[in-house]
């Protein structure tokens, strides 16, 4: 499999997460609060470049690459993962620019679970959620263990290392969509070395 088709593949991952966070968040009534950037806001968020592939594909398509990795190098992100752009002076306020092909971990916070050291499903969620929504937080907890269908983590995170385990070493979000574009950019330069030889 090539970069591209690497990408392909994550896509498709990312298609059928979607799906099961669909049925689960209609059912939960559970998601992330509108304009909330908490988390894109943290710089240590965990991360690969396998999941990050989509997002550097698009970037070279709109002649963005090499822009997105110079602010990176640069350190002009303030801290925040590049694509999310904030709206308040608290930081934790904003949106995403590029929604679309965010990575794993954006796509399972409030719509996943993972279990706990009792064999029990925890949601994964953040501490705003939890204070802000605490009753359906509670409510969904227990529901999950009961009859409330919610995506795995680890199921889709093995999805992921059948594509490419060495591409799935978790890293800062930003070295994250770094090492993708580095990625993207090489294979891309190779590729038209190609197709002038050919």
């Amino acid at each position: 499999m090539n970069l591209e088709e690497k990408s392909l593949a994550v896509l498709k991952v990312f298609k059928e997460l979607e799906e099961e966070a669909k049925q689960f968040t209609s059912g939960s009534g559970l998601s992330c609060l509108t304009g909330c950037g908490a988390c894109c806001a943290n710089p240590q968020i965990p991360a690969s470049a396998l999941e990050f592939l989509p997002l550097a594909f698009d970037f070279f398509n709109k002649g963005l690459a090499e822009t997105i990795l110079s602010l990176i190098e640069s350190g002009d992100d303030q801290g925040n993962c590049i694509v999310y752009r904030t709206n308040s002076i608290s930081g934790k306020m904003g949106y995403c620019t590029n929604y679309v092909n965010r990575g794993m971990i954006c796509r399972l916070f409030a719509a996943s679970a993972r279990k706990n050291k009792y064999g029990q499903k925890d949601i994964i969620i953040c501490k705003t959620l939890k204070e802000q929504k605490q009753e359906a937080y509670l409510a969904v907890s227990k529901k999950i263990n009961e009859e409330l269908p919610i995506p795995s983590a680890s199921k889709f995170y093995m999805y992921l290392e059948e594509i490419d385990e060495s591409l799935c070493k978790q890293l800062p979000i930003n070295q994250a969509i770094a090492f993708a574009l580095e990625l993207v950019l090489r294979f891309k330069y190779y590729q038209q070395e190609v197709d002038l030889t050919t």
